[in-house]
């Protein structure tokens, strides 16, 4: 069963939701929202990495978040940290943090390796090439689907070199990020080409600039919460172990509805009203 997390943006500056959990209490309020709405995991995060995004010090990261962590933690949560900085990911664990969302799969701070190893959380590594102001111009793929294999695949030896255990990671495709639209599109359409790698996948579509592709022109970006829960079917359809989102209750709709469709595809006869006429492939596995 695909896991849903959550996003919870605890930042002045996010595209998504502009700034509206920025405070300590309405992040809190927010992250136990998304949690009732049917999150298996909040993911929360105290630096933008939007397009252009500005940097922000580990210290300003860790006084927006670790007080969120410590009271949804307290709270029987399980909580990822959406970082990519080395001691922000420390003081997450200690907080009660399980998992650390790197989006920059331990490229941007090389402390990263050693956090992941020493606390044993599950660690997701994302293709990434460069920080948020960079990544645009190095869009650039012979096969965008080979080459984020080949990437993420240098990652995981990297990181394991480094002492982080195998059974730790997660692979994340880094959909928008060095990817143009077509990009996004291929690997979304090849998401099963990821099984060789023999590592769990992360899916993280929601609410990206290429969504609004299928969208009337100048739709607001809230319009984009039906493409990236298609997007999450899709991907749990490819088996992927978590899709990342904003709109949590519209994607356990969307994959209840998967589940649902699933379940019923050989039903047996007994079960379905009227099912005594049904042909005999009606029959359950």
């Amino acid at each position: 069963m695909t896991l849903i997390m959550g996003v919870l943006n605890v930042t002045p500056d996010s595209f998504s939701d502009g700034g509206q959990w920025a405070s300590t209490d309405a992040a809190i309020e927010h992250g136990l929202l998304l949690h009732a709405q049917g999150a298996d995991l909040i993911d929360v995060g105290g630096e933008s990495t939007r397009p252009g995004a500005t940097r922000v010090a580990p210290e300003q990261e860790q006084l927006r978040i670790i007080p969120v962590v410590t009271e949804l933690a307290s709270q029987g949560l399980r909580l990822s940290i959406d970082t990519l900085n080395a001691s922000t990911a420390r003081a997450a664990a200690k907080a009660g943090a399980s998992i650390i969302n790197d989006v920059s799969g331990g490229l941007a701070d090389p402390g990263m390796a050693a956090v992941a190893a020493d606390t044993g959380l599950t660690y997701v590594a994302m293709h990434w090439r460069a920080h948020a102001q960079q990544m645009d111009a190095l869009a650039d793929y012979g096969d965008v689907v080979t080459d984020v294999i080949a990437e993420l695949r240098a990652r995981v030896d990297a990181l394991t070199a480094a002492g982080v255990a195998r059974e730790q990671i997660v692979l994340d495709p880094g959909l928008g990020f060095s990817k143009k639209a077509e990009h996004n599109w291929q690997l979304i359409n090849r998401l099963d080409a990821f099984a060789e790698l023999g590592l769990p996948v992360m899916v993280g579509a929601s609410r990206k600039r290429f969504l609004a592709a299928v969208l009337p022109v100048d739709a607001p970006v809230l319009d984009r919460d039906l493409p990236t829960a298609v997007v999450s079917v899709l991907a749990a359809q490819a088996g992927a172990w978590a899709v990342r989102v904003h709109d949590v209750a519209a994607t356990r709709t969307a994959l209840n509805v998967l589940a649902s469709v699933r379940e019923w595809t050989s039903p047996s006869p007994r079960q379905v009203p009227g099912a005594a006429s049904r042909p005999s492939q009606w029959t359950h596995d």
